[in-house]
């Protein structure tokens, strides 16, 4: 049997006769101290939020038909709480990490129809059906937001307290009607998203990241540092690998764009993609793995492992936090000194941040070539100026010029992509490095992105254009790929 014993007071609180009369007396549940006589729910202990007394109401899942409008939303909230906790504190979290689902299902809703006929609670059969969904997705999954995590429309999942959780789709950010009961609530689930991880969330340590069990990353910050509550920022996972010609299709980029890169790419050029949050520089970089050889050992490197690349020969690895004693941190830079002593053919940095720029760089000037990392820029020019300031952040007393030359000579190519105003992800900038003059690196444009207008709607019109220069790989390493057509 999946659940505990019930207390006697709890048990108490569903007494029938032989003839399975219901008796008149019913006693209090420990678990939710409730009054057992009326359904007038005195308010927790805790102060609840005023907006959410106003929307408490919102219980149902995408997935559920929509629960109608109830007099009471305050009351049902409360109730919805009593619920919660009872069956908690009446199951064996163990046992149902490890029962099928249909069977803790039928065992879930059996318990919420036995707390409601001893409490009085009144509802209906469709509000006793969301609230087992929601029980189950507390016990299986991360609680009010999981239904969004299998909404494959959604991109980011943007939680700010309990009261408002936002969702991007297609581009654009939209409020959804899904709730957490309250801060509480919010921040038991950030809570278990850190522990599944080996990570905690305190008032000590309020920040995390961490990554759920489909490979979607998350950040956490909770109270001091969160005014307003426990904020929660879960970039999916996305399942489907898109290679280069997908991103053509769907307008990223063009087919002539598309062969570039894929030649750049086989050629063994290091590659530097560059963009802001959230512009799409792991699908890309995902993208542009795919033109990786079958038989190269590729190590990855990340803070929380998004990329998925299909080699057979790789080895992927992730960054650990200090530990709550102060020590046991692993860095990007650390991993990068490793990976070199791991006869990698490429290495692929996820985000390069700080001094492990240089370290990489060195790898790519060292033979390491057809290298791949992302780094948070505006504009191409923009993402030599980080480089430069990152290989500082080293604090090797280097001299600027001695920086520049080593970022001359090993990065090849930047790729920038952008999410713009629309909501649409381009490619706005292919850039090849063409050398050192004197202390300046020369660049040249390959492909560029002109916009021409922008519609009532929203909408932005216009097209990737070719400048009308030779590529240097063309003539350099066009051996790599059989030569130019």
């Amino acid at each position: 049997m999946l659940f505990n014993a019930l207390k006697q007071q709890q048990m108490a609180s569903i007494p029938r006769s032989a003839t399975g009369e219901r008796k008149a007396e019913t006693k209090t549940v420990q678990a939710a101290p409730v009054p057992s006589q009326a359904p007038e729910f005195k308010p927790a202990a805790s102060p609840r939020p005023a907006a959410f007394a106003a929307r408490g109401a919102a219980l149902s899942r995408p997935s559920e038909v929509r629960q109608e409008q109830v007099s009471s939303t305050a009351e049902l909230t409360r109730l919805r709480r009593a619920i919660h906790d009872e069956v908690f504190s009446s199951i064996d979290p163990m046992k149902a990490a490890t029962t099928d689902r249909a069977n803790l299902e039928s065992q879930v809703s059996d318990l919420i129809r036995k707390i409601c006929d001893g409490n009085r609670f009144q509802l209906t059969e469709v509000e006793e059906r969301t609230i087992c969904g929601q029980m189950m997705d507390e016990m299986l999954g991360i609680g009010p937001i999981e239904p969004l995590l299998k909404d494959e429309t959604v991109t980011d999942i943007l939680v700010n307290g309990a009261n408002r959780v936002f969702v991007e789709r297609f581009g654009k950010l939209e409020l959804t009607d899904i709730t957490f009961i309250d801060e509480e609530h919010v921040f038991n689930i950030a809570q278990r998203i850190a522990a599944r991880v080996g990570r905690r969330i305190d008032e000590a340590n309020p920040m995390v990241d961490a990554r759920l069990q489909d490979g979607s990353r998350v950040n956490v910050i909770t109270r001091p540092l969160a005014l307003d509550g426990t904020s929660i920022s879960i970039r999916k996972f996305s399942k489907h690998k898109r290679n280069l010609d997908e991103l053509a299709e769907g307008g990223a980029l063009t087919p002539e764009m598309a062969q570039l890169l894929e030649r750049a790419v086989k050629a063994r050029l290091n590659i530097v993609v560059s963009g802001g949050t959230g512009a799409g520089k792991t699908t890309l970089l995902n993208a542009l793995s795919f033109n990786i050889g079958k038989t190269e050992r590729v190590v990855t490197i990340e803070d929380a492992a998004e990329l998925q690349l299909d080699q057979d020969d790789i080895v992927r690895l992730e960054t650990r936090p200090e530990s709550i004693e102060g020590g046991g941190q692993i860095t990007q830079r650390d991993l990068v000194k490793n990976v070199l002593r791991m006869r990698p053919d490429r290495i692929v940095l996820g985000e390069v941040r700080g001094g492990e720029c240089f370290d990489m760089l060195q790898a790519m000037n060292t033979g390491h070539d057809g290298s791949l990392c992302t780094v948070h820029a505006n504009n191409p020019r923009d993402a030599l100026i980080r480089l430069e300031n990152m290989v500082l952040m080293a604090n090797l007393q280097l001299p600027l010029s001695a920086i520049r030359r080593q970022i001359g000579g090993a990065v090849n190519m930047v790729v920038q992509i952008e999410r713009m105003r629309d909501g649409k992800r381009r490619v706005v900038s292919i850039t090849e490095i063409a050398g050192m003059e004197e202390d300046v690196i020369q660049t040249q444009e390959l492909f560029t992105y002109r916009i021409h207008s922008i519609t009532n709607d929203g909408r932005i019109v216009g097209e990737h254009v070719s400048t009308g220069l030779r590529p240097k790989l063309y003539q350099d390493r066009a051996f790599a790929f059989g030569g130019e057509n």
